[in-house]
This record gives C-alpha cells, sequence and structure tokens, in this order.
C-alpha cells in the first residue's frame, strides 16, 4: 500500500489542488483582461462585447502560460497543508513513509505537467494569441487614421535591385506578412535617402510590399497619396517572420527553424533561443516549485509557525519570479548566454527547495 495506493492517493491531490488554482487563476486573468479591453475598446467603435470577450478569451492562455509556475507553488503547499491539517502526514510518518516519499508523486506529477505545458498547452496558447492580434487588429484597422507614426514597433532591413529600404510596423499579424501602421524609409543604389512612406497597412506578395492608403514624401517631389504602393523586396515570408514575429507568438515545434533561419540571414536569434531554452527547463522549474513550497508546508500545525514557512514560501517563488526576469532582460541585451538565463533560476530554486527539504528531514 505505501509503495502504491498512498504515493497515487497524494498525486492525486497534490492534481487536483494544482489544477483547482490553476484554474481559479485562469478566471481572475480573464476577467481582469476583459475589463481591461472593455476600457480600451471604448474608443472603438466596431467593437462589442462578444468580440471584445473573444479576443480576451484567446489571450488567456498565454497569460496563463507564465503564471503556472507559481500555480504550483500554491497549489503543492494547499496541497501539503491540507494534508497536514487533516493528520494524513501524520499517519503516513508512523506508517513508516518519509518527507521524500510525500514529494516524489508531485515531482512526478509537475514534471508531466510541464512536459504538456511545453509541447501542447505552449503551441496552443501561441496559436490563439495570434488569432487574437488579428481579431485587434481588424477593429483597429476600421478606427484608426491612414498615417500613423511610432518610434518604436518592429524594424527590418531589405536590400533590393533599386536599393535598399528600411521598414518600420507597430503591429504584425500572419507572422509578419500583415503589416499594420507602417512606415518605409527607401534609399538608392548609393545610399542616399530617397523617400518616405506611410500606410495603413502593409501585405507581403511575391517580390513586393503591397502597401494600402499610403502617402509618400518624396525629396524632389511633393507629397503624393495613393490607394495602393509598391515597394520591390526580396524577403521572403521565411525571412520576415524572424523580424516580426516575436517569440510568444512561435509554437514550441517551430522554435529550432526561427533559430537557424535567423542564424543563417546574420539575425540575432536571442529571444527565440531564451522562448527555446525556458520551454526545455519548464517541468524542471515546476519541480523547482514543489521541492520549494514542500520545504515550507511539510511542518505539522501542532509545531506552530505555520504562517511564516507559508510567507517565507511565497516570498522565495517572487524572488525566483524577479530572477527569471532579470535574467531574461539580460539575456535579450546579450549580456547573458539564453542557456544560461533559463536555468538560473530552476537550479537556483531547485537547490533551494532541496538544501532545506534536506535540512528539515535528516538534520
Amino acid at each position: 500500500m505505501i509503495t502504491g495506493t498512498l504515493p497515487r492517493y497524494f498525486a492525486m491531490r497534490f492534481l487536483s489542488s494544482v489544477l483547482g488554482i490553476f484554474l481559479g487563476v485562469i478566471v481572475l486573468a480573464g476577467m481582469i483582461d476583459y475589463f481591461e479591453l472593455i476600457r480600451r475598446g471604448a474608443d472603438w467603435p466596431k467593437a462589442t462585447a462578444l468580440i471584445l470577450a473573444e479576443i480576451s478569451l484567446f489571450r488567456i492562455p498565454q497569460l496563463t502560460e507564465h503564471i503556472m509556475p507559481f500555480a504550483v507553488l500554491v497549489g503543492t503547499m494547499s496541497c501539503y497543508l491540507a494534508l497536514s491539517r487533516r493528520l494524513e502526514l501524520v499517519i503516513a510518518r508512523s506508517a513508516g513513509m518519509s518527507a521524500w516519499q510525500f514529494v516524489m508523486p508531485a515531482l512526478i506529477v509537475a514534471f508531466l505537467l510541464g512536459t504538456f505545458a511545453t509541447i501542447a498547452y505552449n503551441p496552443i496558447a501561441a496559436q490563439l494569441h495570434e488569432r487574437s492580434k488579428r481579431l485587434e487588429q481588424a477593429m483597429l484597422d476600421e478606427t484608426s487614421s491612414a498615417l500613423q507614426v511610432s518610434n518604436s514597433g518592429f524594424w527590418v532591413r531589405q536590400k533590393s535591385s533599386g536599393g535598399a529600404a528600411i521598414l518600420n510596423a507597430q503591429s504584425s499579424r500572419e507572422q509578419g506578412s500583415s503589416l499594420g501602421g507602417v512606415t518605409v524609409y527607401t534609399f538608392d543604389g548609393s545610399g542616399h535617402f530617397n523617400e518616405r512612406i506611410e500606410a495603413k497597412t502593409a501585405a507581403l506578395k511575391q517580390g513586393y510590399w503591397q502597401l494600402d492608403n499610403a502617402r509618400i514624401y518624396s525629396t524632389t517631389a511633393p507629397p503624393q497619396a495613393e490607394d495602393a504602393y509598391r515597394v520591390p523586396t526580396n524577403l521572403t515570408l521565411a525571412q520576415v517572420r524572424e523580424s516580426f514575429a516575436t517569440p510568444e507568438t512561435v509554437p514550441f515545434w517551430d522554435l529550432p527553424s526561427y533559430i537557424e533561419l535567423a542564424d543563417k540571414a546574420g539575425l540575432s536569434a536571442s529571444g527565440y533561443r531564451l522562448q527555446y531554452d525556458e520551454l526545455i527547463a519548464r517541468p524542471f522549474l515546476l519541480c523547482a516549485m514543489v521541492l520549494l513550497a514542500a520545504a515550507v508546508s511539510l511542518r505539522f500545525f501542532r509545531f506552530g509557525g505555520v504562517q511564516k514557512m507559508i510567507l517565507s514560501g511565497i516570498t522565495a517563488g517572487f524572488l525566483i519570479f524577479v530572477l527569471q526576469k532579470v535574467t531574461e532582460d539580460m539575456s535579450k541585451s546579450e549580456l547573458m548566454a539564453p542557456l544560461v538565463a533559463a536555468w538560473i533560476p530552476v537550479l537556483l530554486g531547485g537547490l533551494t527547495g532541496f538544501v532545506a527539504l534536506l535540512y528539515q528531514e535528516d538534520g
């Protein structure tokens, strides 16, 4: 019974607790995101409550994907505290089980959850997020002005037989083949500035960009307005998506090809490498959260100090979150290798939980 029934019981209790916390996070995140969209959509005449709800629904999976480790942390603490309060851990210990036998079922389930999140949940979340961007951009295209100027956004440089061009877009859809809020700077073969083009949208065609509602500012002619305007390009969709597709919108299974194409094109692939390494490390990150939570929640209620232990567990999880953000920023700034940035929070959190649990169990 100890080697079979009890571990399965602990595993099911852990799974139900984590799923309950995660579903609660999904509902809370959905409500907050929906209310935020309602506030933003107040200026969109074509926006309806149903469309905004659909956009929010498609955005939720990616929003909750980043909260999954903390759902595991809180779910683990909730599971073991409930078992301790009902004296189930006392009975299990009297039967000869150690803390490591309590934790092992949760570690196995957490690793399986992390694997599922990487190979299945992430691709679905990326595709749904792309659909939400298309819906949102469709409403913005109907209400925004034809001329939009931005100092940020997405940038790409291209060369063609007639010279070079630099494109800036405020938003992208269809993995970079459809852009919104476009500004194009063109140069002749000698590198001298030729014209600036501002357009509402741009679509990548075979050998050219199709600009809609364009306005052309040239150094040799007065401004001109064109309903449709073509800018030659030798870029393919595979090359364009490296500049306009954010790593979060790329499914896990497509990341290796993105990295390979970026390396061949001489572009920086650090963002895609970081996303890929973090997804690979996700099962181990969930296991690290289980160790951290177990280290602060296996204490019996009759010993007291449970509130302080819970607070220390939440604080440790918050510090891991901060560390993860710091390493991500350092990696994106090319100050740290993506592999190192992805695994530092995992190793630090896992070792901290392991040492704390080892000290409590074996002195």
